[in-house]
């Protein structure tokens, strides 16, 4: 189909749908003022008027009010300013639910990166034989985490999707009522979610989502791949889970919430087998199976509503029984239903009774202190320490052969010290996680910030403290690696580890497999996009190249967002970019906050979004003699490249006003009070902000309220210029034919532009103090543009993407009013002339203004 088709559609099926459904809202009341949905349009206008114009913010909102209201006060303008919020944010909603209905229409399913397209090309090359060997070991590990960037309540996410089915059935009458539910149902959090609260939010998506997707990407590979063959262990995709795991920087993630989300895991995935078992009951009727199937039901009940007076069913007890039925429906009844019962018994194979594995998180900071909190306080109680006297002056080589050698075992509810206790606790809990939910249901401790080998041996160390003294650690620790300097040194790392006897001695009994963590969010922070983004890959392929020197496989696992800023847009390009020289059996990574929602908000395009990602790991190894590797020549340009985005970044991050110009002109300092997460938006205490303890979610959140998007730009025009300037021009226009990794990252770099807007804070330009740092960012922007489009050929930003581009234009036309509101809200908020009781008011503002902004950017932090 031409991409000419796809765009007439995504304008039938979703412009001219939101168009009329949108009509729907200017009936709604809200709160009295019914002409709301009257009035709005002509806000939009004001706004698009006024900056072509060159009005600001406080002119427009201004002129409005005087030209189409009877308002007078500040008060009563702010009370409208909060009713236009409250339309907008419902009007992004219904776009949300009518482009997750028209989804299929507007996207090829069956075209390049589905796997029924994988299959084709194999088929075309003769390489089927190599396509099915690659999958009976290739999968891909899909892990949502609870980073704050998600602002509907599952109330909202409940409404989305259901309104989008009743979209794609055209059912104007149950869309209206749903549009009127919309109106009366609240879109924020009244108090600040609890770690438990994101955990429930979030299986949302493994219910009603991801266990009908997986199961379907398994079953049709089965089916039309190994011809209902497949007799293997791999699941293909796997889950992974951060809620109630990642203790980095949260303290109100605690053990037993770590267990509680573990037990809410097993319950729903339990859930999910009951209704399937329910749903075939009615089919297998048959005389025999019949009592087996009402049988496993009623344990699956039991399990369900009374778990601590019933059996606790493991994945293997209900295979063994599944089995069982299926052996008597081959023998006696035909073989009647069977792909029924075999789509289950997938099911059961991929999510066992854990449904996604939880992963523990801590600083590797945290591990330091609490291991000589551990020392100080048996030492207080007369026992030995764990550590002698001299241990601080001693060498790595020396920590990491004392700390492998630690056999002492400790009582977590000994420890004086709450942070010490807890931390044991935590590593305690992935045990007893175990025992009940099966080893793959938690089986990983990621160090994050992790600088040194001794740093992974300390999580060694604090392991075999808390029970694993004796017997084999099933556990598998995961080094995370962010800055620019931290992946540098990663190799070095990693070699000292797999020459230390214990560690390898471990690595054996993890099948010689050892999972590396590689942060893209803050590697970008740190070192701006284009070198974080080239760093990651000569990290990995330095840390492949060291851990096949040692028959060691490694597999990576990428922290990604949901902007290309932080690792996100198109992902699946990234993964099909990737040499011969990174290892590749499996492809890891985060997925967050609207990421899931946009990605993974329906059926359809969460497997069409997992096909992608599974195929493209598959498709770089299977057809890598066609597709171009990075030549030397390209290396040094990608290098020098780098080099110049890196130093262009870190000037502009030193300047003494970066951070005070966010906090003045985004909404910075009040993603805490969003009550979107549990998390704090800065690490450590203290009143003062510091660029080190700023989260990369915030941080890239807000450049992005701002319409500016730093992160996703800042320093490649620079570096694209001085590179031309040096008559390397046409080899960076080489690069970008011949080199999809460097073409994605351009690509993705389009995006976050296209995704930018300096019209609402063009005002800046005139501010005495922060006018200067406003154009410096305009420049890099302006000069980025220009070039990436004449590398390109393109006239226009996302020229190739028309069905992506038409949706961010619509979403950020949708969205101008807030844009100028939330900039309104905020000088107000610094103007000397307003009062503490009114700066209450435009504080609550600002904070509420920002669901909008986030939910219709879709990845935007």
């Amino acid at each position: 189909m031409s991409s000419s088709l796809y765009i007439s559609n995504f304008k039938r099926n979703v412009t001219d749908k939101y168009v009329i459904y949108n009509s729907l809202f200017a009936a709604l009341p809200f709160s009295g003022i019914a002409n709301v949905g009257a009035l709005l349009p002509i806000l939009l206008q004001a706004c698009i008027d006024g900056y072509a114009e060159g009005r600001n913010p406080m002119q427009i909102i201004d002129h409005f009010f005087e030209q189409h209201t009877t308002v007078k006060t500040e008060t009563e303008k702010v009370d409208r300013l909060f009713k236009f919020v409250q339309y907008i944010e419902r009007q992004i909603v219904l776009f949300d639910a009518i482009e997750d209905a028209a989804f299929t229409t507007v996207n090829n399913m069956d075209g390049a990166g589905s796997l029924k397209g994988l299959f084709n090309e194999a088929a075309f090359a003769g390489k089927t034989q190599a396509l099915k060997n690659k999958l009976r070991k290739f999968k891909v590990r899909v892990v949502l985490t609870a980073h704050p960037t998600q602002f509907y309540p599952g109330s909202v996410l409940g409404i989305i999707h259901d309104m989008s089915e009743a979209i794609s059935r055209n059912d104007f009458h149950t869309i209206n009522q749903y549009i009127q539910q919309l109106g009366i149902t609240p879109f924020f959090n009244k108090k600040q979610p609890t770690p438990f609260d994101e955990a429930v939010n979030l299986m949302w998506y493994l219910e009603n989502i991801l266990y009908h997707s997986i199961g379907n990407i398994y079953n049709y590979i089965n089916q039309e791949v190994f011809d209902s063959q497949f007799d293997g262990d791999n699941p293909f995709i796997e889950l992974g889970f951060w809620p109630g795991g990642d203790r980095d920087g949260n303290p109100f993630v605690t053990a037993d919430i770590t267990l509680r989300v573990a037990e809410a895991l097993r319950s729903a995935i339990i859930v999910c087998y009951y209704r399937d078992v329910r749903k075939l009951a009615r089919r297998l009727t048959f005389t025999g199976v019949d009592t087996m199937i009402h049988s496993l039901e009623q344990q699956l009940y039991e399990n369900v509503f009374r778990p601590r007076e019933a059996k606790r069913l493991t994945a293997q007890d209900l295979l063994q029984q599944l089995y069982a039925m299926r052996e008597l429906i081959v023998l006696q009844h035909h073989s009647l239903f069977l792909q029924r019962l075999d789509s289950l018994i997938h099911k059961i194979k991929i999510f066992g009774t854990h449904f996604a594995a939880l992963d523990i998180r801590q600083d590797s900071r945290i591990h330091t202190k609490v291991l000589a909190q551990v020392n100080s306080e048996l030492k207080a109680a007369g026992q030995p320490g764990i550590f002698p006297d001299n241990y601080d002056s001693f060498s790595p080589a020396e920590k990491m052969e004392h700390l492998a050698a630690i056999r002492t075992r400790v009582d977590p509810q000994l420890m004086k010290d709450e942070l010490t206790k807890e931390t044991l606790l935590s590593v305690c809990a992935i045990r007893t996680i175990q025992q009940q939910n099966g080893i793959q249901g938690c089986q990983r401790y990621i160090i994050s910030n992790c600088q040194s080998a001794v740093n992974v041996m300390e999580v060694y160390a604090l392991a075999r403290l808390c029970g694993w003294d004796t017997e084999q650690l099933t556990l598998d620790i995961v080094p995370l690696f962010e800055t620019v300097n931290d992946l540098a040194a990663a190799e070095q790392i990693m070699e000292s580890l797999y020459r230390l006897p214990v560690y390898k001695q471990h690595l054996e009994s993890r099948q010689r497999q050892q999972t590396i963590m590689l942060g893209f969010s803050d590697g970008t922070k740190d070192g701006g996009y284009l070198q974080a983004n080239w760093s990651i890959y000569t990290a990995k392929e330095n840390l492949t190249a060291i851990s096949r020197k040692y028959d060691i496989r490694a597999k990576f696992f990428d922290g990604r967002g949901g902007p290309p800023s932080r690792g996100g847009g198109k992902t699946n390009k990234f993964y099909a970019s990737l040499g011969s020289t990174i290892e590749n059996e499996e492809i890891q990574l985060t997925i967050q906050g609207q990421t899931i929602t946009s990605n993974f908000g329906t059926i359809q395009s969460s497997q069409f979004n997992l096909e992608q990602l599974l195929s493209a790991g598959v498709s770089n190894e299977l057809f890598s003699d066609t597709r171009a590797q990075i030549s030397n020549h390209d290396r040094h340009l990608l290098e020098e490249l780098g080099k110049i985005s890196y130093e262009v970044y870190q000037s502009f991050k030193t300047h003494p006003l970066f951070l005070s110009y966010l906090q003045q002109f985004s909404p910075l300092d009040y993603y805490s009070k969003s009550n979107i997460a549990s998390r704090p938006a800065k690490r450590g205490g203290g009143g003062g902000l510091k660029f080190e303890d700023l989260r990369a979610v915030p941080f890239v959140g807000s450049w992005s309220q701002l319409k500016q998007n730093v992160p996703g730009y800042f320093g490649v025009g620079t570096a694209l210029q001085q590179v031309k300037e040096k008559g390397m021009w046409e080899d960076v226009k080489a690069m970008f034919r011949n080199t999809l990794f460097f073409r994605t990252l351009i690509d993705n770099s389009m995006m976050s532009m296209l995704k930018s807007n300096f019209a609402p804070t063009r005002y800046i330009k005139e501010d005495p103090t922060y006018g200067p740092i406003w154009e410096l960012i305009k420049r890099e922007f302006d000069l980025t543009a220009q070039l990436v489009l004449e590398l390109s050929g393109s006239k226009e930003l996302m020229q190739d993407d028309k069905t992506g581009r038409a949706s961010i234009l619509m979403r950020d036309k949708i969205v101008l009013p807030l844009l100028t509101i939330q900039q309104y809200a905020l000088h107000h908020l610094h103007s000397n002339e307003t009062n503490a009781e009114t700066k209450t008011v435009y504080e609550k503002l600002v904070t509420r203004s920002m669901f909008g902004i986030i939910n219709a950017a879709r990845n935007s932090a």
